[in-house]
């Protein structure tokens, strides 16, 4: 009876332990986690910096709670055998512990920053033996417009992109800064009218993938997702020509109808007759023109 005392208290933590491990298992068992589950060569990076990151933090954060446990019961007010030392002031030996621990793993994270800051810069060309598409990105209130330029088509609420091959996202916005976020491919960048922003990613395989803006801007901020069709080489040829013989043309008049504050998750694709489309609309936020000016 004595010994199943002693031990009570660390199977009561033991049965705690596994009944938050099973409850967060049964909670997240059917959720789908894209930063974890990633599908394209950037995010399969941040992916592995994103681990390696939390088992460094566990270095300090794992030993000081278990510590802390290990403290609280070793020196309770019911245990005889723990040694009393009220004058102890200092132990050069723990210092250097608890000083150079956190000093080396903030070193090292100082470093693992710096490179990845250059190598996963969203700026930076991504290498492969495709040649790389232009997709023009305009963030609106509360909706995502894609232009393909040298495809003359545009979409709504939709990107489709060839697999194995890198997009160059240049992008802006005509509405509240938005943050443009497709989490299974990789980086978040912020998309803010007059402003010019640019963003490299390559989809690993053929898939169906989410994309959010993730800056509040506004009570349609909730809606403002986009889907990712990443389709094989040829079904990407076959989309483009069916979108080159859409019906609806998007000019300038079309534009200004689709960048009235709303909600719109319809996803529609467009014929694009003005391939200059993009920067008229960046000087809509910078020379001060008029709309009838940008006709």
């Amino acid at each position: 009876m004595g010994v199943m005392k002693k031990f009570l208290p660390l199977l009561m933590i033991l049965l705690t332990v596994a009944g938050l491990s099973a409850l967060g298992w049964w909670l997240l068992k059917d959720v789908r986690m894209d930063v974890l589950m990633p599908h394209g060569a950037v995010a399969v990076q941040q992916q592995r910096l994103l681990i390696f990151t939390v088992i460094l933090s566990a270095v300090v954060v794992l030993p000081v709670f278990t510590l802390l446990g290990v403290f609280a019961w070793r020196y309770r007010a019911g245990n005889k055998r723990a040694k009393y030392r009220p004058h102890f002031s200092s132990s050069r030996r723990l210092e250097i512990v608890w000083w150079g621990i956190p000093i080396v793993i903030i070193a090292i994270l100082g470093a693992v920053a710096w490179y990845t800051s250059h190598s996963l810069d969203p700026y930076r060309p991504l290498a492969s033996e495709n040649k790389t598409i232009e997709v023009q990105v305009i963030a609106l209130q509360w909706k995502w417009l894609f232009l393909y330029p040298d495809e003359q088509v545009a979409t709504l609420n939709q990107l489709v992109i060839p697999a194995d091959t890198p997009v160059h996202f240049t992008l802006s916005a005509d509405a509240p800064m938005s943050a443009f976020w497709i989490p299974a491919l990789g980086s978040q960048i912020y998309a803010m009218n007059g402003m010019s922003s640019q963003l490299h990613l390559i989809a690993d395989e053929t898939g169906e993938y989410k994309g959010y803006s993730t800056n509040i801007n506004g009570r349609g901020y909730a809606d403002m997702t986009f889907n990712v069709h990443a389709t094989s080489a040829s079904k990407y040829k076959e989309w483009l020509q069916q979108a080159g013989q859409s019906p609806s043309v998007l000019t300038m008049n079309g534009y200004h109808l689709l960048a009235e504050p709303k909600s719109d998750r319809v996803e529609r694709t467009y014929r694009l007759t003005d391939s200059q489309l993009y920067g008229k609309i960046m000087e809509m936020h910078m020379s001060g023109h008029s709309t009838e000016e940008m006709k």
